[in-house]
Order: C-alpha cells, then sequence, then structure tokens
C-alpha cells in the first residue's frame, strides 16, 4: 500500500481499545503496539506532517499493511501486545528475553534439592530471581551455601550417602556433610526451606524463626545448637544488610530512568530493599532519542515485570507513561497488591530516579567506549593481514578421541562479539579419522555448499575464515574456497606451547605474529578458545550419547521411556550401573531392574 491508502485504511478503524500489527513488504511483522483509540493511534503515523521520532519515521518507511484486533479494554490491549511481541520479536520493538542477562536460581526437585544457577525458567524445580547479572547470581548463591554448608560435590544422594569418607570441605566446617547419614532428610528440608526465605526476600520471619529457636534451645541446655543457631542467625543479619540475597522479584521499589546517546537508548532499572540499593538491570536498543523516553519506558515495564511475576509496591519513573492506569493495573494484578507508578518531583525518590538516568547514560558511554576499542582492534587487524577490517569471522575446529566420533565446530563473530545463534556443528562423515586437514575441507566445504545453494541459515559469507591448526589446516581450506570460486581471506590460528594462539599462519606458510599487539592477541585468543569450547562441548555430547545408548539399548525391558526416566534419576551410566536393585526399583518394576543389575555385573566379569 501507498502512504496515502495506508492513511485511509486508518481512517476507517474504529475508537475503541485494541492492538495494531505492522507489516513490511514481504509480510513479516514489524512492529507491535496497543491504543485507548485505535483509529487515533493509527493515523498519526501516516499524517500529511507526521513529527515523528528518527526510530518511528524509520518504521513507517518500512510499513506495508498493516492490521488491528480489537480489545475489551486497555488493559487487555496492553497484555495482548505484550503476547503477540513476544511471538513475533518485531524488529522495531523493544525486545527483552528471559534467557539472556537476567539469570535465576533454580531449586532442583528431589529428596536432596539443590540450588543452582540458570539462564532461564524451564518446567520442574522452584526459581527464584531474576537477578540483574550472572555475578550477582552466583554471588547470593555463594552467600547462601555459605549460611547453610550445603554440599558443593558431584555426590548423587540418597544413592552415595555412606558409600564414601566426607571431604575436606566437611572437615573445615563447609559441608553440612549430608554423605556421613547424620543429617535426616527432614534436617535437610528445613536447612532449604530456610534458604527459600531468603531468596524470597522473606529474611525478617527468617531470623524471627531462628531466634525462637535458639532461645529454646538455650533453654533446654543445648548449647551447642543455640550457638550454631546464633552464628546463622548473625551471618543472615550480615547478608542481609548487603541485600545481595534479594531479588529484583523481591524488591520494594524501583527506580527506572531513561538515557541516549547517538542512536543508542538505554533503559537502567535500579531495585531497593528497605530503601538500600539491591540490583541493576540494563537493556540497550538502537535508534532511539530522547523523544523516545516514555515509550520505550512503558515497553521496558510492560515486557520486563510479566516475565519476572510480580512488581514491587511503587516504581519510580523519569517520566510520564501514556497507559499509566492500565500499566499499574496490570503490575497490581501481577503482585497481589497495589502497585504504583510515580513520577517524583523531588526528595529522595527524584534523586532515585536521577540516579537511574546516570546509570544509563554511564551504560551508554561504557558500551560507546567499548564498541571504538572492537572497532580499532578489527581495523588493525585488518591492516596486519593485509585485507579490509572483517567485520563477519568464522572460525572452525575439530574435536576428536583417538580418531574417532569426530565432529567440528563453527563459531561466528560479528564486530568483534560471538553471535552464537549462527554457530554451527558438524559431524565427520567421510574424512578418515584423525585427519584434522581433510576434517576441515569436508566442513567448510559443506558450509560453503549450503550458502552457494542459498541455504540463509548460512548466510552471509564472513570476511575471514580462522582455522584452528597450522599450514596444513589452511592450504586444505584454500583449496576448498578455489575449488568453489569463493575469494574469502583464510588464516590458520598457531598455538605456543600455553596452547595459546601466538599467531596466524597464511596458506603460503607466513606466520603474523600477535603477541606484540595485545588488544589482537586476546581477541584471536578468545576466538580460538570459544571455537575450541564448542567443539569439545560438542564431541563430549556425541560420545555421552553413544555410551548411553550402547549400553541400556543391549537390555531387555530397557525401552526410550525407562532409559530417559533412568538417566533423569541417576544422571549418568556409571551411576545407573553402581546402583543396587532397590535403587533402581524406584524407576522402573522389579525384573527389570534385576536385569539392569544382571548385565553391568556381567560387564565387571
Amino acid at each position: 500500500m501507498t502512504l496515502k491508502q495506508l492513511r485511509e485504511k486508518s481512517m476507517r478503524l474504529p475508537l475503541t481499545p485494541g492492538v495494531y500489527l505492522m507489516h513490511d513488504k514481504d509480510g513479516n511483522v514489524i512492529y507491535v503496539g496497543k491504543a485507548k483509540a485505535l483509529k487515533n493511534r493509527v493515523s498519526q503515523y501516516f499524517a500529511p506532517s507526521p513529527n515523528h521520532t528518527y526510530k518511528t519515521a524509520k518504521m513507517v518507511s518500512k510499513v506495508c499493511d498493516f492490521e488491528v484486533i480489537n480489545a475489551p479494554t486497555e488493559l487487555d490491549a496492553l497484555v495482548l501486545e505484550n503476547t503477540l511481541i513476544k511471538k513475533y520479536k518485531p524488529k522495531y520493538n523493544i525486545l527483552l528475553k528471559d534467557d539472556k542477562g537476567y539469570p535465576f536460581i533454580k531449586l532442583s526437585e528431589g529428596e536432596y534439592p539443590r540450588f543452582s544457577v540458570e539462564s532461564k525458567r524451564e518446567k520442574g524445580g522452584k526459581y527464584f530471581g531474576p537477578y540483574g547479572g550472572r555475578g550477582t547470581a552466583n554471588a547470593a548463591l555463594r552467600a547462601v551455601n555459605d549460611i547453610f554448608s550445603f554440599p558443593s560435590c558431584s555426590k548423587v544422594f540418597p544413592r552415595d550417602i555412606g558409600k564414601e569418607r566426607p571431604c575436606l570441605q566437611y572437615h573445615i566446617g563447609k559441608c553440612c556433610g549430608v554423605c556421613t547419614g547424620e543429617v535426616s532428610r527432614e534436617s535437610f528440608a528445613s536447612l532449604i526451606d530456610q534458604a527459600c526465605l531468603l531468596f524470597e526476600g522473606k529474611g525478617s520471619a527468617l531470623e524471627r524463626s531462628l531466634q525462637q529457636e535458639m532461645e529454646a534451645c538455650a533453654e533446654e541446655l543445648n548449647f551447642e545448637r543455640a550457638a550454631l543457631l546464633r552464628d546463622r542467625l548473625n551471618a543472615i543479619k550480615r547478608l542481609r544488610s548487603d541485600t545481595i540475597v534479594s531479588a529484583a522479584a523481591f524488591s520494594d521499589a524501583d527506580a527506572i530512568g531513561f538515557a541516549s546517546r547517538g542512536s543508542r537508548g538505554c533503559v537502567a532499572a535500579l531495585s531497593y530493599v528497605k530503601g538500600n540499593l539491591a540490583d541493576k538491570r540494563i537493556i540497550f536498543f538502537d535508534g532511539a532519542d530522547e523523544e523516545d523516553a516514555s515509550r520505550d519506558i512503558e515497553s521496558f515495564i510492560n515486557q520486563y515485570y510479566p516475565m519476572i511475576g510480580t512488581a514491587p509496591r511503587e516504581i519510580y519513573l523519569s517520566c510520564e507513561i501514556e497507559s499509566k492506569q492500565a500499566t499499574e493495573q496490570m503490575l497490581s494484578d501481577l503482585r497481589g497488591g497495589k502497585c504504583s507508578l510515580i513520577i517524583p518531583q523531588r526528595g529522595e525518590k527524584k534523586k532515585m530516579t536521577e540516579l537511574a538516568q546516570s546509570n544509563a547514560r554511564a551504560e551508554l558511554e561504557l558500551m560507546e567506549k567499548k564498541e571504538e576499542k572492537e572497532r580499532k582492534t578489527l581495523s588493525d587487524l585488518g591492516e596486519m593481514l593485509g585485507i579490509a577490517p572483517p567485520e563477519r569471522i568464522e572460525a572452525f575446529d575439530i574435536s576428536n578421541t583417538a580418531g574417532s566420533d569426530a565432529v567440528a565446530s563453527m563459531t561466528v563473530f560479528v564486530k568483534g562479539k560471538p553471535l552464537k545463534s549462527a554457530y554451527k556443528k558438524f559431524k565427520i562423515k567421510e574424512a578418515t579419522p584423525g585427519d584434522d586437514p581433510a576434517s576441515i575441507a569436508e566442513v567448510l566445504g559443506r558450509r560453503l555448499d549450503r550458502a552457494l545453494n542459498g541455504d540463509e541459515g548460512f548466510l552471509p559469507l564472513p570476511d575471514l575464515f580462522l582455522m584452528d591448526g597450522g599450514i596444513t589446516q589452511t592450504e586444505s581450506a584454500k583449496r576448498v574456497l578455489e575449488d568453489r570460486g569463493v575469494d574469502i581471506p583464510v588464516f590458520g590460528m598457531v598455538k605456543d606451547n600455553k596452547h595459546r594462539t601466538r599467531g596466524l599462519v597464511s596458506c603460503q606458510g607466513e606466520e603474523t605474529g600477535l603477541t606484540a599487539t595485545p588488544a589482537i592477541f586476546a581477541f584471536i585468543g578468545r576466538i580460538q578458545e570459544e571455537t575450541h569450547r564448542f567443539a569439545v562441548t560438542f564431541h563430549q555430547g556425541v560420545r555421552r550419547s553413544k555410551i548411553k545408548t550402547s549400553k541400556l539399548d543391549r537390555i531387555e525391558g530397557v525401552g526410550e521411556a525407562r532409559k530417559k526416566a533412568l538417566l533423569k534419576t541417576f544422571k549418568t551410566i556409571k551411576a545407573i550401573s553402581e546402583a543396587s536393585a532397590e535403587e533402581l526399583m524406584r524407576v522402573v518394576p522389579r525384573d527389570v531392574a534385576e536385569r539392569i543389575v544382571s548385565f553391568f555385573e556381567g560387564e565387571r566379569q
């Protein structure tokens, strides 16, 4: 549609709440928005003399059609907007992802559950958070583990109780010693419940409970237990004063500020627990300026708080938002109590929003400096190798065990940063086991053939190929490129005796040293390490899968469902092989359990 046709279509819309979806020429949804009155909002985009911000003007220039969905109320439109943003991931919306940047602490299921830091919510277990970053979540978990002396070993309970002598952690008082059998299931469950209270921000209730229990033990002359509770109570008081354990989901108040720099915007959300700054969340987005502040803050609120499933009592904003009443209602429903959006004009609350804005500005400056440094590194690398600055780099590595189960990894770095969504894995199908140059040729050929056949998953081609290895791998890769008429520079990453990439070698055998340029040395080293890690992880997964299928599948009565259930309970084939029939009967019938025990006993003979 032309702009005139879009304007005419928008003028026929009703003056009712709803959601609108903007489509580009290919029919893709590029923006999702909500409106109190669809006609008024949508027609503004196509007005004869629009007063758009840069980001909005750019979006409108791509719109070829739109559709609307009517909603009963503005609140319903807000909820639907959030759902559609998650579904379509439109290019011009702020996109928050619950699997990136906001980790959770997970309590696993089972008789003796454990806490761990996870990047996203999944089915099963109990989750606390999110936290502002993995470092914050890890610090919170370490602090709680120290207080309650939870096991940090890889033992599986109750299977491993009493099987081995306790480790050093137990003897120095850093582990409660579940493996000794001295910690009952009820006692361990009590410790877990207390830790959950801390993660839920209910430290006051926990302190009162421990105080009462400590006094009761003292009255009963159980001074050893009373001393243990006293130390735990003091540790919890110190920990709560640092507010490190309380996640963003349990803050009393949040302060949200917006800043822009160049064509990039940033929202900073600061969480406060009992007046103390506890956590910070940051989101960056391109194509924004100060005029976008209201809309971008509203987008952040409408996605972030539903993602974590709750909201604080008060949220202080650096500017007004359009759908304040509907947003407050949505947040109150999430919280199970009143949540107020406040735009403070003076006093401490105003200072909190100013601090949020200051943090947003500081993060933008840091991001700009970091990107400038990355651009310079790429420019220097291109100059060093005699090529244009390589914005997109692909690196390959081969992993195998004595030539068997050979696999390859392909990592992608764009503008100096890993693009993990573009990583690829390959199983070596044709090359002789242990022949790395032939393996490189095979996977690079497959990668190029997919691209040359128009497979979008393998496009675009990079500006530079890096091979883990020396001149033989580089020559092999160069021949593959020449055979397909592809002219892309290729170099090998040569390691020193400490397994660090000391230089890059061309197919002519000329080595360019990196140690004299620390920034390039660190950058290439990071690529090499990431590519190696990705290859080894894939290789280990292939081997584990092979081991699992080669043994359990040979036992009568163990089908796919029972195999999965056994591995879910016991985690490893080794653990299954060491389990008794009684332990196995928790998962499979007696006759199958006895056959499993008999099978592994026969293997050990």
